[in-house]
């Protein structure tokens, strides 16, 4: 594993490394998550969700993915 290729993040308080080149919706798909029922904050800003594709992770960057739960 190349160092030089790689960035670290934070994603709801746990430390991930990935490649560089990553964009949000590569994380989202990695993370397993279901886009519809989530709002995610990127280092204290809430991003537009058909913007995901073109947002390229920065190392040290901090995401923030909340899900949304139904209640009555």
């Amino acid at each position: 594993m190349n160092k030089k290729n790689k960035i670290k993040i934070v994603v709801n308080g746990r430390l991930l490394t990935v490649n560089l080149k990553f964009t949000l919706k590569n994380l989202v798909k990695k993370l397993k998550t279901p886009i519809n029922k989530v709002a995610i904050e990127l280092n204290e800003e809430i991003i537009d969700k058909k913007k995901l594709s073109k947002i390229f992770l920065k190392n040290k960057d901090k995401i923030e993915i909340v899900h949304f739960i139904g209640g009555g």
